[in-house]
């Protein structure tokens, strides 16, 4: 059933929810709307997430019953801190945003650890294999490097405009154009690789999505763990 479904109408469908989501993000950030669906609206990508990773088909009756008692258990605790989370929408989209960029930033940075291969080096050997030349390795490196430094200032301005700045502009920031910072990062980062490196060694943009989904496909091996 699924192949019935043409890749483009799956990301047609994925990129209208993502705008979806965002306008209303941004609305119940600035306090339009009914408290209680904005609310909702703000904890849906934890329930989300928490189905993604406690719903896995591949696992057995007992961690399927055990992630339903644990799903269950976190709807009853936001049905009882319903009243206070209410009345601090802002919060929980400030939080969210906060912490989503954190992630991402300590996702990029572990991999720059001493022994560790740069996250974007993986995606280069899964492409082109281990033999990346040394101008290519820097290069992923100090990729790897930005990525982490934009998450990590796009949280601190997050932080600043939340703190100083009236809603509306926070969240503007955080829910409408944090999508377009990151496209534009993406663009920037592209526009370098072709001055950078000869065209043997840059891959498209397209190819370099294509590594990534691979890299994080459920099964899929790093290309590798650790310097060699």
């Amino acid at each position: 059933m699924k192949h019935l479904i043409p890749p483009w109408l799956k990301t047609l469908v994925l990129a209208a929810a993502l705008l979806g989501w965002a306008v209303a993000a941004h609305l119940g950030s600035a306090g339009v709307g009914s408290a209680n669906l904005n609310t909702a609206i703000a904890l849906a990508p934890l329930l989300l997430a928490m189905v993604l990773l406690l719903g896995s088909p591949k696992s057995g009756l007992f961690k399927a019953l055990l992630g339903c008692l644990i799903f269950a258990g976190v709807l009853g605790l936001l049905a009882y801190f319903w009243r206070p989370l209410k009345a601090n929408v802002p919060w929980l989209y400030y939080l969210q945003h906060l912490g989503t960029h954190l992630a991402l930033a300590f996702f990029f940075g572990r991999t720059l650890a001493p022994g560790k291969v740069p996250l974007i080096t993986n995606l280069a050997q899964l492409l082109e294999g281990d033999h990346l030349s040394a101008q290519k390795r820097s290069y992923t490196r100090w990729v790897t490097f930005a990525w982490m430094v934009f998450f990590c200032l796009n949280a601190l301005v997050s932080t600043v405009l939340f703190f100083v700045g009236p809603p509306a502009v926070w969240s503007f920031h955080a829910n409408l154009l944090t999508g377009p910072l990151i496209a534009l990062m993406f663009l920037a980062e592209y526009a370098v690789r072709v001055r950078w490196l000869p065209a043997n060694e840059r891959p498209s943009l397209l190819e370099s999505i294509r590594a990534y989904r691979q890299m994080t496909r459920p099964g899929q091996q790093p290309a590798a763990e650790t310097q060699r």
